[in-house]
């Protein structure tokens, strides 16, 4: 790796950041959600999904504002379908509530074959592929979708943005047929706004066809960056359309008013997440051609799809797989300099003793 990282111990991160989430007002349970979270998506590289993200937007939406309540009470709403479930989850750390819902799905897909639980009310509980994932590792297919916090992304050939970068997010139990289980995530936007701004800030351009200025005309200035645009035109948006239309199922806010115009008293300011969590039991035919069983005959699937001269290609999930083997290799979570020097800022605003990055070692390449 070309940048320096650093070894921090996973125990040494965790304790700062529940810390950073107690002194937030989070109880113990919500604050040890956050930084098991925050250190399941550092050990799979997701940098853009960590504690310093989690708490950034904890700082702008959620506890720093009104978007999410510490300590807040789920409740459970009555529902005449034994597999489903609906939460109004009364503002509380999307986290918490995330773990809590795929937990639930999976006993019901234990029981009937398939599980669902909507939330409403809920804050953003970050990367997606993290929950799924997990359900993956256990023998699961899942899948989860949430609704941004903020509306930044224009809708095809339009120009205000009345769409989240909307995350879709699918789980596969491949360990055994490729050493890891697939897991496919994406946002519905081509770049992040964030990826904005760190272009922005490194003096960069943005790639054609990825962000419109105030007028709704294509830009490739990040700083006349004024909204998104959908991957792949209509089929972005579409995808991008299917978060929004689920989460009004649910009872989701307006999009343009979401964490925002907290002024409008009579709607919703909250996003709205969906968990869905199959056993793979209640999708098996047993008509396997060649007298395969349903591990088999995925393996084989995956097989041909890289066969035939395709080997070299990646399946989802591999990255994040082989980040994981980096930090296993290293013995903690590997963070820049610059994070930790960021993580130093959280430990002085808790009463912490900064971390001192000499005393870490250095990561291996």
């Amino acid at each position: 790796m070309s940048e320096l990282f650093k070894v921090v111990p996973e125990a040494t991160h965790n304790a700062l950041v529940e810390a950073a989430y107690k002194h937030r007002g989070y109880n113990q349970d919500e604050a040890a959600y956050a930084a098991k979270f925050s250190a399941y998506a550092s050990t799979h590289g997701i940098r853009t999904h960590n504690a310093l993200k989690a708490l950034h937007l904890d700082h702008l939406f959620g506890s720093g504002s009104k978007g999410c309540v510490p300590d807040a009470k789920i409740e459970k709403l009555d529902s005449r379908f034994e597999a489903s479930q609906t939460w109004n989850a009364n503002r509380k750390l999307g986290q918490a509530t995330a773990y809590e819902a795929l937990e639930t799905c999976i006993e019901l897909a234990d029981k009937y074959g398939i599980g669902q639980v909507s939330v409403d009310n809920a804050f953003h509980y970050l990367w997606g592929g993290g929950y799924v994932m997990e359900a993956a590792k256990r023998g699961y297919i899942a899948y989860t979708n949430c609704t941004a916090a903020l509306a930044e992304v224009v809708p095809f050939m339009g120009k205000y943005p009345t769409l989240g970068t909307n995350p879709h997010s699918w789980g596969f139990p491949t360990t055994d047929a490729v050493g890891f289980p697939i897991v496919i995530d994406w946002a519905t936007s081509v770049i992040a706004m964030g990826r904005v701004q760190q272009i922005a800030r490194e003096g960069g351009t943005l790639p054609p066809n990825a962000a419109v200025d105030k007028d709704g005309n294509p830009t490739t200035d990040p700083k006349a960056a004024a909204a998104l645009i959908p991957f792949g035109a209509h089929k972005g948006y579409g995808l991008s359309l299917i978060n929004e239309i689920v989460g009004g199922f649910i009872g989701g806010s307006l999009p343009t008013v979401r964490n925002r115009a907290w002024e409008i008293e009579d709607e919703k300011h909250t996003a709205c997440f969906y968990f869905q969590v199959i056993h793979p039991d209640a999708m098996n035919s047993g008509a396997f051609a060649k007298g395969r069983d349903q591990a088999a005959n995925v393996k084989a699937v995956i097989d041909d799809i890289l066969g035939h001269g395709n080997e070299n290609c990646l399946l989802p999930g591999q990255i994040e797989a082989g980040a994981a083997a980096k930090t296993q290799e290293n013995g903690g979570l590997l963070f820049s300099i610059a994070e930790i020097e960021a993580f130093n800022e959280l430990a002085v605003e808790c009463g912490l003793e900064p971390w001192d990055a000499e005393r870490f070692q250095t990561a291996k390449s």
